[in-house]
């Protein structure tokens, strides 16, 4: 196949264009590196096989050739990077959606949008099936990034409906591994980089809200199988194993063999405002369509993700 992968140059990005490089597709990554990095595919360099297009995907997007399947992985993900880039992040799910729905119906071309949980905003329901619809603030500082992926789920539907474009959903749970930036403001690298730095675990308000992580591998497992599925509706894909971020905190402590502290804190943050306080994907769905579940326990992608970092962390 031909496949589009915008954010290419991202976290989940550039494992997917590893998978589809492995599996002897050709790769066209699209990424305007404002949260990705070209060191994620700088090992890609040369392989006749893969080609790197710096552009915005919000701009006008025409590529030669065939396109057999778009995946649509551009835009900030950490609340770092979607309150500091507000408008880039709901024009990346507007207008980005819109250009890559574009090229995939002009091309032909499968479809595959890159949504995530956060559309279930602080849930009421637990754990979070497809079926559910949220429960979001669309003014809040994260409704930027929850609001702009319900819109892009709602025109691909329409894609769909309306163009006859044949197109996928992912709702992508919390998901962690190698390529992560330790900047990023996600619980798993501040966390590993505290513990590797000697500093301390800093844990907000009392650490009993619940998230569950799912391995970079697995997801990039579960969204091969849903492109090659017949399932247009939305898929959950991430872990179901929930523990409070208490818990996860002295986990990686322990990996690390870290003596830093554990400290709970009252934090005076914009990101903390609508924090969800549970987090739990069902993925009933994705076992009875895919076949799929999760393959790595939390330990072992713990210890593979903390390896990754600690040649990239100063004491």
């Amino acid at each position: 196949m031909h496949v589009v992968i915008t954010g290419g140059a991202g976290f989940l990005g550039s494992h997917l264009c590893d998978r589809f490089l492995r599996d002897g597709h050709h790769v066209i990554a699209i990424d305007n590196l404002i949260t990705g990095n070209i060191r994620n595919i700088h090992h890609l360099a040369g392989n006749p096989l893969f080609r790197f297009i710096h552009q915005d995907v919000t701009e006008y997007l025409y590529l030669d050739g065939p396109v057999d399947a778009v995946l649509h992985f551009a835009s900030p993900a950490s609340p770092v990077d979607y309150i500091q880039l507000p408008i880039q992040t709901l024009k990346v799910g507007a207008l980005g959606t819109h250009k890559t729905l574009g090229l995939a119906r002009a091309k032909g071309a499968r479809y595959l949008l890159a949504s995530t949980s956060e559309v279930y905003g602080d849930p009421l329901v637990h754990p979070q099936t497809e079926d559910y619809w949220g429960n979001v603030n669309p003014i809040g500082p994260r409704g930027v990034y929850d609001e702009a992926k319900r819109f892009a789920e709602a025109l691909v539907m329409a894609y769909h409906r309306y163009h006859g474009v044949e197109t996928r959903i992912v709702r992508i749970f919390n998901t962690y591994g190698e390529r992560m930036r330790l900047d990023d403001g996600r619980v798993v690298p501040n966390f590993i980089g505290q513990a590797l730095r000697g500093e301390p675990l800093t844990v907000y308000n009392d650490g009993k809200q619940t998230r569950s992580f799912c391995y970079v591998s697995d997801l990039v497992e579960g969204i091969v199988r849903l492109l090659d599925s017949n399932e247009h509706l939305p898929v959950n894909i991430g872990n179901p194993r929930e523990m409070t971020i208490g818990e996860f905190a002295t986990l990686v402590k322990q990996i690390t063999g870290s003596m830093s502290e554990i400290t709970f804190v009252q934090p005076q943050d914009v990101r903390i405002q609508d924090d969800p306080s549970r987090r739990r994907p069902d993925i009933g769905k994705a076992q009875r369509l895919l076949g799929w579940q999760p393959l790595v326990d939390l330990e072992e992608g713990l210890r593979l993700t903390i390896k990754y970092f600690q040649e990239r962390v100063v004491a």
